[in-house]
């Protein structure tokens, strides 16, 4: 069979509302998944968050509770929790300027790149950083999206669930992060799904693209 070319990717996938509990998703293809999202780019290459992938049924069961008991928590075979850092901190960004400098050398642009971003970072509340670091998450939750297309692999990105609960399941607190978004990875139910069928619904491209010349 022949590849999906990007658009038929995209057309094909959809936020998928019942899963085959039956059809666990590959090893391979979520390795490849939770590469693009690794890969994914972010602010200054920071990369502020941190990715749960979850296949305990215990804690997956815990945090369907917290989500409002969507199914896809426990039908599917894999969860992916985005979760992003509680604050922006002089440790976490020379942790990011250590890694710069061990991949590309020792460079005063790197430090001066990294000491301009303190400035621009650490007088953020911790809610205003929260911010920042959760879109980078939702970045890269958009890149595990099409992956996850381009490997015919369901998904459902989740905001409707409970932050503090899931928080306390995972213990993020302790490590300094909050959840911001699930993604729920596993195989279509074509006889369960109602949404499967429905046609695909898009604003007109003169609805949302300006082109400014």
């Amino acid at each position: 069979m022949a590849r999906k070319t990007l658009s038929e990717a995209m057309e094909w996938r959809y936020a998928t509302k019942k899963m085959d509990p039956d059809k666990p998703v590959s090893q391979s293809a979520v390795d490849a998944i939770v590469e693009a999202i690794r890969m994914a780019p972010t602010s200054s290459g920071t990369q502020p968050f941190e990715l749960f992938v979850i296949t305990n049924s215990e804690i997956r069961a815990k945090i369907r509770e917290a989500a409002k008991g969507q199914a896809q928590v426990t039908d599917g075979s894999h969860l992916l929790v985005f979760a992003a850092w509680d604050d922006y901190t002089e440790e976490r960004i020379n942790d990011v300027a250590e890694l710069n400098v061990a991949a590309r050398g020792e460079s005063p642009l790197i430090r001066h790149y990294y000491e301009n971003l303190k400035q621009q970072l650490l007088p953020l509340s911790p809610e205003q950083s929260f911010a920042h670091a959760a879109r980078q998450a939702y970045i890269a939750l958009g890149f595990g999206l099409l992956a996850a297309a381009d490997l015919e692999v369901d998904s459902t990105p989740m905001e409707g669930f409970d932050p503090a609960a899931v928080d306390a399941i995972l213990e993020l607190g302790e490590r300094g992060l909050r959840s911001a978004a699930l993604m729920a990875l596993g195989h279509r139910d074509p006889a369960g799904d109602w949404l499967l069928h429905m046609k695909k619904v898009r604003k007109p491209s003169e609805a949302i693209i300006n082109i400014i010349d």
